[in-house]
This record gives structure tokens, sequence and C-alpha cells, in this order.
């Protein structure tokens, strides 16, 4: 049954024998577990059946080796792993109320961990997926649906976008899925945990993050343009002194690409091969703190504005534009998204 703590003979040739478990909130992809190990606490996180249960198990172990090497921790210490019961055992770390800057700290903490990871660590983990063919195909079918006039050529801009995506450099350790509740915030620094989604790409597609809207997330939030300015200068500073290079490539090309997929639009448990940018235009629906129709608006507002001085995405900011201003004027009760994190 899942609510018996997996906890085998082989773990506990290592670690012992836990007492005093407790069940903790999860995502429903895993079991995960408050515990006991000779007097100190420690996390059993179970990750249950599905189709993609073992890829799933081998990409944290994967991302959480990778990311200890880092000089200060940005994860939980693995004490233990039973890859046939796809059980991980961490260091438990106490988390706090994160402060109404959380996203300097953050976005550093996350430089940190993109940096972690190199070009020899090639093949350990796959490579991040961009948006393709399709996503361009439902966002021009979106404009449309919102009668919103479509330029000619729109559609070979996209396309260069998604090629540039597809052919972005780096070979950063990306969470995959760093939201505001898969951030630590611990007396010793950040901590990131959840790492099932785990790749290697540009560490730009996750700095995205901060200015787009947490697009894989629940909790969606806006900073001001100041908190957004010193976070990303403290990303780019820890890259430097982690990684000891430049940070490169395009970060408009990144938030580009997470309006055009339509996925970040609702919970992975829904991700698939529905097209949700085609169900905007007939209905909302929330998802924690703001609706598919709050979310795009965000998105378009924000690749508006970035991609404004762009010859290459010229087309992009305009209809970035239009598309807003048309939900705006179909919606206008539509709220802004929050701008603080619950």
């Amino acid at each position: 049954m899942w609510s018996r703590l997996p906890f085998g003979d082989d773990l506990r040739a290592v670690l012992g024998s836990p007492s005093r478990s407790r069940r903790l909130g999860s995502s429903p992809r895993s079991r995960v577990w408050r515990v006991e190990l000779a007097g100190a606490p420690a996390v059993v996180k179970h990750i249950i059946d599905g189709p993609d249960a073992e890829e799933r198990y081998v990409r944290e172990v994967a991302a959480l080796r990778l990311a200890a090497r880092a000089d200060a921790p940005v994860v939980p210490a693995l004490l233990g792993t039973d890859p046939g019961e796809r059980v991980l055992v961490l260091e438990y770390l106490d988390h706090r109320r994160p402060s109404s800057d959380w996203i300097v700290g953050y976005a550093a903490a996350l430089a940190r961990l993109h940096a972690a990871a190199g070009p020899e660590d090639a093949g350990v983990l796959p490579r991040w997926q961009g948006p393709d063919a399709s996503d361009v195909e439902s966002f021009l079918g979106l404009a449309k649906a919102l009668e919103v006039p479509v330029a000619p050529g729109m559609s070979g801009e996209l396309d260069g976008l998604v090629h540039r995506l597809g052919q972005a450099s780096g070979h950063a350790l990306l969470h995959g899925d760093p939201c505001p509740g898969n951030d630590l915030h611990t007396t010793g620094g950040i901590r990131f945990i959840d790492f099932e989604q785990a790749s290697l790409g540009s560490g730009l597609m996750e700095l995205a993050y901060l200015r787009i809207g947490f697009p894989t997330c629940w909790c969606v939030t806006a900073a001001s343009a100041p908190l957004l300015d010193r976070a990303e200068t403290a990303y780019r500073t820890a890259w430097r002194t982690a990684a000891g290079t430049e940070l490169h490539g395009d970060l408009a090309d990144a938030c580009a690409g997470w309006l055009l997929r339509g996925d970040a639009l609702v919970q992975r448990a829904q991700r698939g091969p529905t097209d949700h940018l085609a169900r905007i235009s007939g209905q909302d629906w929330k998802w924690g703190t703001a609706t598919a129709r709050q979310r795009l608006v965000h998105r378009l507002g924000v690749v508006g504005r970035m991609t404004a001085d762009r010859a290459d995405l010229s087309g992009l900011s305009r209809l970035s534009a239009d598309m807003r201003r048309r939900m705006l004027a179909r919606w206008p009760a539509l709220p802004p998204v929050p701008s603080q994190r619950p």
C-alpha cells in the first residue's frame, strides 16, 4: 500500500532503521515522508508507478549527484538510493518564509545550480526541449480565433525562433520545474528539490521564469522591474563566479519560447496532445494563483516589450501586443497576475 514507508534492507544496512515516520505533502507523482535516522531528520521520497516513473527517478538521482558538485550547497544531500523501488533518502532541511525580495537570492542559487554541470556531462541527462512547429501553429491559430490579424511572414519568423531555441548552446543543469515550492529557503541558503524533469541546456531557459511568470508552476508572480533587474544581475554575477564565463544567449528568445507553449498553461498531469492555446478563446480555467487567460496576458505583455527592438522578432512584438489588447478588451475583468508569492 502507498502509505507504507518504502525503506528496504539495503537502505537499512547503510543508513540504519528509520523511526518517527510522517507523511508530507507532495505531488501526485510521488510519496514523501519525514523520518529520523540515528536521531537526525531525513526525507524519504518514493517515485510512484507511472508510464515515466523510471525516467523521472533516474533524472532526479542524476541531477542531485551533479548538483552536489557545486561549491556551495544548492540541493539537499543525497543520503541513499534504492533504484529497484525508486526511493531516495535526502537530508531534511527546515524551510523559512521567503523574504519580499526572495527572487534575488533565488536567482543567484539558480545560477550556481546551473553551473554545476558542464560539457563533460553531456548524455547524463536529456537535452532541454523547446517549442516545435505544432506550438507555432497553435499560437497563430489562437491569434486567428481572437480575430487578430497575422502578418505575412509570421510563420517564418516563429519558425526561426523555434530553430534558434532548438540549437541553443549550453550544458547547464536545468531543474526542469524551478517553481516556488521547489525552493527551500534555509538558514544556510536556498536549496532546490524535485528534479524529476531535470535536463541539460541553456540556463536562460530557466532564468526566463522570473520575467515570464514561472510558466510550469502553480504559483505565478510578476515582480517589479527594479526587482527583476536585481535578480537577473545576481544570476549573471553568480554564473560568472561559478562557471568562470560570461552568460551567452538571448533572454528575449527564451521568454518568447515559453509564450508559444500551450502546455505551460496547465499542470503537468494535463500536458500532452491537447491544444490548450486553442481552448483559451472559449474558456478560462484556474491553476494555482492565476487563470490561463491571466497567465497568457502576462506573457504576451512581457514578450511584446522584450522583442520591441528585435528586427528578427518585430512581427511577434506587434502580434503579442495586439493579442494582449484584444484579450483585455474581450475580458476586461481579467486582473494582473499576483506580484507576491503566497
